[in-house]
């Protein structure tokens, strides 16, 4: 039953992706897709409650599961910081400056104005959960004294900005990026282990 159920819902994603590539975020409708499927509305609603929900789904596909892996990436547990930030830097541009990302977060972007849920819900299953999941790890290495005292959601937002500063917005505009990843990364980590008075060459002791 388990597998049917998965077939289905895999059937359901991969109409609703040719809907939206097709026509657009808001041209597309629940209608359109349940015709393209064979089913129902109610069959839809079923899997799916909201058109924004398929759309995550249809749209994020294996960079979601990706996305789960780069956030466990953030381990307190490792002393070493830099080796830590370094491995989640190089990950989390992989996925975010991919080419799919960037059109997810385009569509967000435009629609929004239109559909404040859809930019609510991207914003809150991409970016945010960046930024929750980097307070916590700069929130659990401030509790064992492995970092200055500093306030670990701002040391999130300016090491998120940090990565995404000359790669992500030229990205955006359809243009060459002004840093590689991995120069980008490499800057990041020691701009902001310095911040927290701390040799990006040294291990921190726990």
């Amino acid at each position: 039953m388990r597998v049917r159920t998965d077939k289905r819902r895999n059937a359901i994603i991969e109409a609703a992706t040719e809907i939206f590539a097709k026509v657009g975020y808001e041209r597309a409708s629940m209608s359109m897709i349940a015709e393209r499927t064979g089913g129902s509305k109610t069959t839809l609603y079923g899997y799916f409650p909201s058109k924004e929900e398929l759309f995550w789904a249809a749209m994020t596909g294996a960079m979601a599961e990706q996305g789960e892996k780069t956030l466990l990436l953030l381990d307190s547990a490792n002393s070493d910081i830099a080796s830590v930030l370094r491995k989640f830097g190089e990950s989390y541009l992989g996925i975010f400056a991919s080419r799919a990302a960037i059109a997810v977060t385009r569509t967000g972007i435009s629609e929004s104005g239109a559909d404040r849920r859809l930019g609510s819900l991207l914003y809150q299953r991409g970016p945010k959960r960046i930024f929750n999941a980097l307070t916590e790890y700069f929130s659990q290495l401030k509790s064992k004294g492995m970092i200055a005292d500093v306030d670990p959601h701002l040391a999130a937002i300016h090491f998120k900005g940090l990565l995404d500063a000359g790669i992500v917005e030229p990205l955006l505009f359809g243009t060459k990026p002004e840093l590689k990843p991995s120069e980008a990364v490499s800057r990041a980590v020691v701009a902001i282990l310095r911040t927290f008075g701390l040799d990006s060459t040294r291990r921190a002791s726990a």
